[in-house]
């Protein structure tokens, strides 16, 4: 992109990567613990996926599902739901697809020296959707997250459609306050008002999150004109995938920008379908694995990563 002198990531060390695991303080440099999670987990969906193969083991391999915290640093919470999806349903099966899928994907991180099983993970058990619609749901989600983040300082949320995001967003914009950015990876805005008459469609849920905190998109390529409207008074920054894919110009100012704390909400379908096509409404023309991992790194690099969630796979 014009304008934008190159990206540059300072080389770390495999001295700097190690991580002191001998005390009761963990020392890793540029949150690399939450980078690493969150790459792992996008790894699992390089395998095979599928939504019939859940056995109900642990994410990883490790153990099953446990509500125990001691020594844990991040948790992983599933909601199986999609009943707020606009198209194709199959969501709800995402959970589970890369929970079995994360048994056959080392959890070592040969990059950055992390050893994901000795820092511990918990499974949390899966959130039951609230029958009586997507805003009960989203509250019941709000109140596990929150009970979660007493206990954890990370938790990554697994989906799902993308109207859950609502729910994290809204307990830690009430931690941080001013300090929280929401950065969302997309195919889409989402920033419909409402959408077939609901204002918790997985299509109105940058809207919501909007009022929480700021926003900042990355990898659109499918956008309605009411939403580039709203997009033109509110100010906030949209990158458009056909401007910054294969391009790494425009990521170190959009990091610069942020603020101290940041969430990232990654719906699949802002990878091209060549990388993920088991999306429910894939778009073409967008992020590749490259692509992704350097926004991810960069703003880890530079900013606190206070949570995150992957949503919208349907194997």
């Amino acid at each position: 992109m014009a304008g934008f002198g190159a990206i540059t990531i300072t080389a770390v060390t495999t001295a700097k990567r190690a991580m002191d695991l001998t005390g009761k303080n963990m020392i890793y440099n540029f949150h690399i613990y939450q980078f690493s999670i969150l790459r792992f987990c996008l790894r699992i969906l390089m395998t095979p996926i599928f939504a019939d193969n859940f056995k109900g083991g642990g994410f990883g391999g490790l153990a099953g599902h446990s509500p125990v915290f001691d020594g844990s640093h991040a948790a992983i919470l599933p909601v199986p739901y999609d009943g707020a999806v606009s198209y194709k349903s199959g969501a709800r099966e995402g959970p589970g697809a890369i929970i079995e899928a994360s048994c056959h994907v080392e959890l070592y991180d040969t990059q950055w020296n992390v050893d994901n099983e000795r820092l511990g993970l918990t499974l949390l058990n899966e959130v039951e959707p609230d029958v009586c619609g997507p805003e009960e749901t989203i509250a019941k989600v709000e109140t596990v997250y929150e009970a979660t983040l007493d206990k954890t300082g990370f938790v990554l949320m697994l989906g799902g459609d993308h109207s859950l995001t609502t729910a994290p967003v809204r307990s830690l914009a009430r931690r941080f306050e001013k300090t929280l950015t929401v950065v969302q990876i997309d195919a889409h805005t989402d920033l419909r008002d409402k959408y077939q008459g609901s204002p918790f469609s997985h299509a109105c849920v940058m809207r919501r999150v909007i009022e929480l905190a700021p926003i900042v998109q990355i990898g659109v390529r499918s956008i309605s004109k009411v939403e580039s409207d709203f997009i033109k008074t509110s100010g906030h920054r949209v990158y458009p995938a056909w401007d910054v894919a294969g391009q790494t110009d425009w990521i170190e100012p959009m990091v610069d920008a942020l603020t101290e704390n940041v969430y990232i909400t990654f719906d699949l379908d802002g990878f091209d379908p060549s990388v993920a096509p088991g999306v429910g409404t894939p778009e073409p023309g967008g992020l590749s694995w490259g692509d992704a991992i350097n926004i991810i790194h960069a703003i880890g690099s530079k900013r606190k990563i206070v949570g995150a969630d992957v949503m919208e796979l349907r194997p």
